[in-house]
């Protein structure tokens, strides 16, 4: 087939199939020696359109050749699928920006309610670790995890929460602890039994997905400055509702409290 052929068998230019062979992704099966014309076979057709496709998915160039070079259908998919997970990675990032753009961007955004509370001390069970921020994530979930095998429901005696030093945000790396409350807190293996200390905080509940909690972080923490009552401290958070809870992103309520100066009673 001449080009001009292929490249409606394929539906890709012959502008792309010209890049294609250039950069060493798809020769053609003869190139005439006088002419100059390229020819192809039928059979590079569904080789064509892969390496489109993952031109389309923005497969670096090293990639697609060592994709293309491997006979092992097996190596082929890891290949493949190592870059579909970072392109998943990307897109929430991606989704989380946004997200968080569209709040910040409303003029009409609407300032969150607040209140200050004293918050008994308390015993509960717990995970406690020093944590890379970029591993937070992975680490919250497996400790979570650990302490529901540990404790079902008919143990729990109200939501979890988790409590994450400064240092997590300003350096990078901090401690974060997890926990439950439970009727009977007993330690095994990692789960620690935790004394937390009374404290006394102010009091937001973000609602919905945490693409955007950054951002009512950022709206508690202006009323917190604004008002002069921050002290320093882990910051406190519940989790009302959250996704072990359902897997309806929009019902999720997450209970930040950023810790502040002892209220004065009465």
């Amino acid at each position: 087939m001449t080009i001009g052929e292929f490249a409606t068998m394929s539906h890709l230019s012959v502008r792309t199939l010209r890049r294609y062979h250039e950069a060493g992704l798809l020769a053609p099966a003869t190139v005439d020696p006088y002419t100059s014309y390229r020819y192809y076979q039928p059979d590079q057709i569904a080789t064509a359109q892969v390496i489109h496709r993952l031109r389309q998915l923005d497969v670096p160039l090293a990639e697609v050749k060592s994709i293309l070079a491997t006979d092992d259908p097996e190596r082929r998919t890891e290949l493949i699928a190592g870059h579909l997970r970072r392109l998943e990675a990307e897109l929430d990032r991606t989704r989380a920006a946004v997200v968080s753009l569209r709040q910040l961007l409303r003029p009409d955004a609407a300032a969150p309610e607040i209140e200050l509370r004293s918050v008994p001390a308390r015993t509960a069970v717990a995970i406690r670790a020093q944590v890379e921020q970029e591993n937070a994530l992975a680490w919250f979930d497996l400790a979570m995890t650990e302490l529901d095998e540990s404790f079902p429901p008919t143990e729990r005696t109200g939501p979890p929460g988790g409590r994450y030093a400064n240092e997590l945000f300003t350096d990078g790396i901090g401690l974060m602890t997890v926990f439950r409350p439970v009727r009977s807190p007993r330690a095994s293996g990692r789960i620690e039994v935790v004394e937390f200390p009374p404290a006394d905080l102010a009091v937001t509940v973000h609602r919905g997905p945490h693409d955007d909690i950054d951002v009512t972080y950022g709206r508690l923490g202006a009323w917190v400055a604004s008002h002069a009552l921050g002290v320093d401290g882990p910051v406190h958070e519940t989790y009302l509702v959250g996704p072990r809870d359902t897997g309806h992103a929009e019902r999720w309520r997450t209970e930040i409290g950023w810790p502040v100066f002892r209220i004065a009673s009465g």
